[in-house]
């Protein structure tokens, strides 16, 4: 790992530096020729590489630094909470990146930009897209079932064991798999004469819960299990990624309809033009944002009622309210 965040290390170095361990790993575990195909890796790396800002690895890694820290442990023993986070991290990123490029495909959102570039089907065509995604979903439980790979650790191979149901939760038909297929019921997409269906506000929320609040639960879960967290402190950090995960996307939704492709990286307006139900279009933009910020400040008081608080956790869930891409 690179420089150890301490307490003094300001946020925006603290995501400097855990972005760069991220990205080094992942250069590092992502398949590469000759046991892939050429094609197939670079493509890979296209959809890994291409911009993405690496929030649910840096919260798997803040969640493991804040449970080291609470239980008291010196420089050494964070530094070894991160090492153990590392995968998890990893494995998180190569989850959302495969939700992304299935996202884009004409089958499902159909979308020709993402985070400023052509998305993998435009780029490498959709059948490639496709192996990319399945690639990238298979590539995470691999990593996370070989590393970290602390032999004799029996403890620590319990944990894992946990992390890799927590993730299977977190993307199958209970999670973002089952999201992405209300999703689908809403729009007329999945029915053959194109009827959707209504959503109201809870309906609309336990949809994106599972879509999007999933995968950002299971990372800070998944930290927090690394670094040895007790059952106390995962319930706490798993309270607090649901309702960083519903800001998260409220202020998704609230910038597909205020932002522009240019900023976004991504084609914005999408979601009127595809009939779906978002928060701004129920509730209205302000009450959406009130909304959003009233969530992240529930995360954080549930962090500082066990213990956990924690700079980087904070800045990471304030970021989401402020975002603009």
């Amino acid at each position: 790992m690179s420089q150890i965040a301490s307490r003094h290390l300001s946020f925006a170095d603290y995501v400097a530096a855990r972005r760069g361990d991220v990205d080094r790993a992942l250069e590092r575990w992502l398949p590469a020729p000759p046991a892939c195909p050429p094609a197939l890796a670079e493509a890979m790396r296209y959809a890994v590489g291409n911009g993405g800002k690496r929030f649910r690895p840096l919260l798997a890694l803040a969640a493991a630094d804040a449970v080291a820290s609470a239980s008291g442990g010196g420089e050494t023993a964070r530094a070894d909470a991160l090492r153990r986070a590392l995968p998890i991290a990893c494995a998180v990123e190569l989850v959302h990146t495969q939700s992304l490029v299935h996202d884009d495909l004409p089958a499902m959102d159909d979308d020709v930009l993402r985070r400023g570039q052509p998305t993998v089907h435009v780029r490498y065509g959709e059948g490639l897209a496709i192996l990319v995604g399945d690639g990238l979903l298979a590539q995470a439980f691999g990593l996370l079932a070989r590393y970290p790979a602390d032999e004799g650790d029996a403890p620590l191979l319990a944990r894992k064991l946990r992390v890799i149901a927590a993730l299977g939760d977190a993307v199958g038909a209970s999670g973002m798999v089952g999201g992405q297929a209300i999703d689908l019921t809403t729009t007329g997409s999945c029915r053959p004469d194109g009827a959707g269906a209504a959503l109201d506000l809870d309906a609309l929320s336990d949809m994106h819960a599972r879509k999007t609040g999933g995968l950002i639960r299971a990372a800070a879960v998944g930290g927090a299990l690394m670094a040895g967290g007790n059952d106390e402190q995962v319930e706490a950090l798993s309270a607090f990624a649901v309702r960083v995960g519903l800001a998260f996307q409220i202020v998704d939704d609230v910038l597909d309809v205020e932002g522009c492709a240019a900023t976004l990286g991504k084609t914005a307006g999408k979601d009127a033009g595809a009939g779906k139900v978002t928060f701004p279009g129920l509730v209205g933009r302000d009450t959406a944002r009130l909304m959003a910020t009233d969530a992240v400040a529930e995360a954080e008081a549930t962090l500082a009622r066990a213990g956990l608080s924690s700079p980087y956790l904070t800045g990471l869930a304030r970021g989401v309210v402020s975002r603009r891409d």
